[in-house]
């Protein structure tokens, strides 16, 4: 069949539609599995400072922790073991320069674990993948594919882990057998209670904050009570310069 002007154009008209039809459904195609790949879960944790000083001395949650996850409580400060413990504002914010915020909170402690960041830093220097990130946010540590390299200690900008330089289970107070001891040359930090989260049980320290100072919640629900406070509060993270993304804020 002779091709014309006329019949060359409306096949080409028909292959452009067919083009543009295509690259928008395609669109939508991403756009819904955009849609359906988003994390339904996000855990965070929103530390509210002037609740966390009421009480002063407390404890409370770091003595649940330890209890918890059978973490040894060693005194020699250049071998001890730690998932939450307590350091000096200035120590925590070193780049939070308002002298407002400085003064209210003038020799208080403030309340330190491991962030579970978004971009977490020890998870790529891993060379066992011992430590990952799970799809709800949580970083994890695998013990026993901890080989005690230490590249995730030597990562991470908040100092959040630990090494075991000898055996930790002499150390331990109260053993629980509900969870595993670890050994001698592995690395340990907090894992935000997930063996309690699975039995949909909030992490121990929430738990025992007598004055309900720490909330958990699940940052993919817009209702939920810590996105509902860092829409209300101000709230600030550690070292937001380095883009880690920590999922640990604290009202001020």
């Amino acid at each position: 069949m002779k091709m014309t002007r006329k019949r060359f154009l409306e096949i080409g008209g028909v292959s452009l539609i067919a083009v543009a039809a295509k690259k928008v459904v395609g669109a939508l195609g991403n756009e819904a599995t955009a849609r359906s790949s988003a994390p339904a879960t996000r855990w965070a944790m929103v530390i509210d400072s002037a609740k966390c000083h009421k009480k002063d001395g407390c404890t409370d949650c770091i003595s649940a922790c330890n209890k918890t996850h059978n973490v040894p409580v060693i005194k020699d400060s250049l071998h001890e073991v730690k998932w939450i413990w307590k350091e000096p504002f200035e120590n925590v914010f070193p780049s939070q320069n308002n002298p407002y915020i400085e003064v209210a909170l003038q020799n208080k402690p403030v309340m330190v674990f491991c962030n579970h960041c978004d971009s977490p830093p020890c998870v790529r220097v891993c060379p066992t993948q011992a430590t990952w990130k799970r799809e709800d946010g949580i970083v994890m540590m695998d013990w026993h594919r901890c080989i005690g390299c230490r590249y995730c200690v030597a990562a991470c900008p908040y100092g959040s882990r630990s090494f075991n330089w000898f055996d930790p289970r002499p150390y331990i107070t109260t053993l629980n057998a509900d969870f595993p001891t670890r050994t001698k040359g592995v690395v340990e930090k907090c894992n935000f209670c997930e063996e309690r989260l699975a039995l949909g049980q909030p992490p121990a320290c929430v738990a025992a904050c007598p004055e309900k100072a720490l909330v958990f919640g699940n940052l993919a629900v817009p209702r939920s009570e810590v996105r509902q406070l860092l829409q209300s509060r101000y709230t600030i993270r550690r070292r937001p310069e380095l883009g880690t993304e920590p999922n640990l804020f604290y009202s001020v």
